[in-house]
């Protein structure tokens, strides 16, 4: 039986090159998938942290493929105080050389949210202004980047793929396959300190009006936009071509 193939959408190079990463790089270790994202990435690679109840622990393993990988930080203006203490303090800690505190644009947030409450009436938006927008504008001057998503906080990064091709760039998930087991075990390996709000119930940091503690059993990400039908803040959903080209190229 022959197979028709469609010759007037070509396979982007990218895509292609994501697939082959993907396939190769499926049960890599996520140092192994963070050295081949420097290789592939042309010299144009950031990483985007929210420097949150996880991340000192791919942060550590990115200090020890390349300390002056350029590291995107979102700073909303809606984050806990103890996050951007620890954002500080971990750096530091872990000598990384090229952090980048990303805000929104002043225009943005006086068009969009002058009261600084829309979250209080669109979460979406104000994810939007406060997240999308800022990440886009920076991710401009890079062709690839690296997310610190796992499959084991459920819904749609259930398949996630350890090498992706999104909105026209590679993107690099080298913590895909490891479950809360391993991360904690690397932490406690390597001696990495944690995010202060964990002691206290919070097993996922994003901005304080839209996350609360979750109670034992519950699911990591339980916590973030409680009650609500929202699971993402924006910055990982495909967006149409053109799409962003409003607002210049986040977590």
């Amino acid at each position: 039986m022959s197979v028709a193939y469609d010759t007037t959408h070509p396979i982007d190079p990218l895509q292609a090159l994501a697939d082959r990463l993907d396939a190769q790089l499926r049960d890599a270790h996520p140092r192994e998938v963070l050295m081949a994202a420097v290789e592939h990435s042309g010299g144009k690679l950031a990483l985007v942290s929210s420097f949150g109840a996880e991340s000192a622990v791919l942060l550590h393993l990115a200090a020890q493929v390349k300390p002056d990988l350029p590291i995107l930080f979102l700073d909303t203006g809606h984050l806990f105080g103890q996050t951007l203490d620890y954002r500080k303090n971990l750096a530091a800690h872990l000598g990384l050389t090229d952090v980048r505190d990303l805000r929104p644009h002043y225009q943005d947030l006086a068009t969009a949210d002058p009261d600084a409450k829309l979250w209080q009436r669109d979460t979406d938006a104000c994810c939007h202004v406060r997240k999308v927008q800022p990440l886009d504008r920076a991710l401009g001057e890079f062709e690839a980047w690296i997310t610190g998503r796992k499959r084991f906080h459920g819904g749609d990064r259930l398949r996630l793929r350890v090498v992706e091709f999104s909105d026209g760039k590679l993107k690099f998930n080298p913590l895909a396959n490891w479950a809360k087991g391993d991360l904690d075990a690397y932490a406690a390996e390597h001696e990495l300190p944690a995010h202060p709000l964990v002691s206290a119930g919070f097993p996922s940091i994003g901005c304080w009006p839209c996350t609360q503690p979750v109670e034992e059993g519950q699911d990591v990400r339980a916590g973030r936009w409680k009650g609500m039908d929202k699971t993402e803040c924006g910055i990982h959903l495909a967006r149409a071509p053109g799409a962003v080209a409003d607002v210049g190229g986040d977590i």
